[in-house]
């Protein structure tokens, strides 16, 4: 009896090891944004390729281990970046985002520093061997996400400009490697940039509230919800001119030209949605434009696949 008893405890505990350590190892993955960085990789590979990148074959950009190394080191600051700003918005996310906070608390904080730094360390160790460009690049760009997290945060409209800025970083970065400086290139940019901008401040204004306790100035909670709504609006109505310009007068074609085209409507959408004040309209305006830069990204590879066959 007492034999079965141990096993049947030995048993819980090998199930609750399996739990914790699974629990520890989500948590982690969470904490450094890995789906969000998973998804600005896949972003990083299709851009540089069929964007920037107008003459190398496949085979050779394949072997350009350079890009490759960049490629790497923007993923590990990404990851390191998530990092910290989790450590600074830490009691801030026991309110908004409270699974993914209690996922974290699996490992203690310390441990997340630790993964932190050493991230860190390891991204510009393999820019350093790149070239002394490169490492220049990545220390600025680290330093402004630790920036972000410590101070610009809780500034009003910097905030958001500086979030948005940080996220379309890397992409500046590769289309200075590869000189690829055009109209449609800026336009695209442009494009990119305000729809980013309109996500971060339709998410700020779903934490309005919670942002004003723990003294993040916000657009929502700085002005009031009408100079908010005009602002959200005219952001995504200069987001559909900049969308006619790229179709208009760059000659893009293929499934971009779709793209562009559709995003005309789900412009129009959007801001019918963000005139219903409520919550869930928001929330649906936000995974809309979030839902909208994805598919973006598969225009952009599928376009691409198209003009190399």
């Amino acid at each position: 009896m007492n034999s079965e008893k141990e096993t049947f405890q030995e048993k819980n505990f090998i199930s609750k090891s399996v739990f914790y350590r699974l629990s520890q190892f989500v948590g982690f993955l969470l904490g450094a944004r890995f789906f969000v960085a998973v998804l600005l990789t896949f972003a990083l590979y299709v851009s540089t390729f069929f964007l920037f990148n107008q003459d190398e074959s496949f085979r050779s950009f394949v072997f350009d281990f350079k890009v490759h190394g960049i490629i790497f080191c923007t993923v590990l600051s990404i990851l390191s970046g998530g990092i910290i700003n989790q450590f600074y918005d830490f009691e801030k996310d026991h309110i908004v985002k409270p699974f993914r906070t209690r996922i974290q608390s699996f490992i203690k904080q310390r441990y997340f520093l630790y993964a932190y730094l050493a991230l860190t360390v390891i991204s510009l160790g393999v820019a350093s061997f790149i070239s002394y460009r490169v490492l220049i690049f990545f220390i600025i760009y680290q330093f402004f996400m630790w920036f972000y997290s410590h101070k610009l945060s809780r500034i009003l409209i910097l905030n958001n400009l500086t979030f948005v800025s940080l996220t379309l970083y890397p992409f500046f970065g590769m289309m200075v490697y590869y000189e690829t400086f055009s109209k449609k290139v800026l336009l695209m940019a442009i494009f990119l940039f305000l729809i980013l901008l309109c996500i971060d401040i339709v998410k700020d204004t779903l934490t309005k509230s919670v942002d004003k306790t723990f003294g993040y100035v916000t657009i929502p909670n700085y002005f009031k919800s009408e100079t908010t709504k005009i602002i959200i609006i005219t952001l995504l109505m200069v987001t559909m001119l900049v969308s006619m310009k790229l179709i208009l007068k760059t000659g893009i074609s293929g499934f971009m030209a779709y793209y562009f085209a559709s995003g005309l409507f789900i412009m129009i959408l959007c801001i019918y949605l963000f005139l219903n004040s409520s919550k869930k309209s928001k929330f649906f305006t936000l995974n809309i434009l979030r839902f909208w830069v994805f598919v973006g990204i598969i225009s952009m590879l599928l376009n691409g696949i198209e003009g190399k066959l």
